[in-house]
């Protein structure tokens, strides 16, 4: 993450501030006038954009996924045969994230709201953080880009 700092013409701080937003992921831009008050101080916090690939929809990353059932199964067996002091593979918090999305994703459609979404989104995030991922993104996301690419290559 970085700070810039722009100054330019008042008139410019939209289209300098919409070039930023194509160039990187941005916060939202702070605006002062320049010390003279002719021209804007524009500041934002911004990290590089990375592209990782194209972002598969829900369809075309489970396609090849066992079911919710047997993933819950399989999720819950590694949980009771681990210790709890246990480092869990990768393989576990992408599956168990996968399968927390897509009950979210069955919730969703149905019209309702559970906790299974909250439970895909902070999994993702230990996901993440456990890829040591510098992509910038939508964890649900995230999580399905990885489970294609895991389950085409198991």
């Amino acid at each position: 993450m970085f700070e810039i700092r722009v100054i330019c013409d008042p008139a410019d701080t939209e289209r300098v501030s919409d070039a930023l937003a194509t160039a990187f992921t941005t916060g939202p831009t702070r605006q002062q006038p320049t010390r003279d008050k002719q021209r804007t101080r524009l500041y934002v916090t911004a990290e590089h954009r990375t592209h990782t690939g194209p972002w598969p929809t829900p369809e075309e990353a489970y396609a090849l996924a066992p079911s919710v059932i047997s993933e819950v199964g399989w999720v819950v067996e590694q949980l009771a045969t681990h210790p709890a002091t246990t480092r869990m593979p990768r393989d576990f918090w992408l599956r168990k994230a996968a399968v927390y999305d897509r009950m979210a994703l069955g919730d969703e459609a149905a019209g309702s709201v559970s906790a299974a979404a909250d439970v895909a989104t902070e999994t993702g995030e230990r996901l993440m953080h456990l890829d040591e991922s510098a992509i910038v993104c939508n964890e649900r996301a995230y999580v399905r880009q990885q489970y294609a690419h895991w389950i085409t290559h198991q």
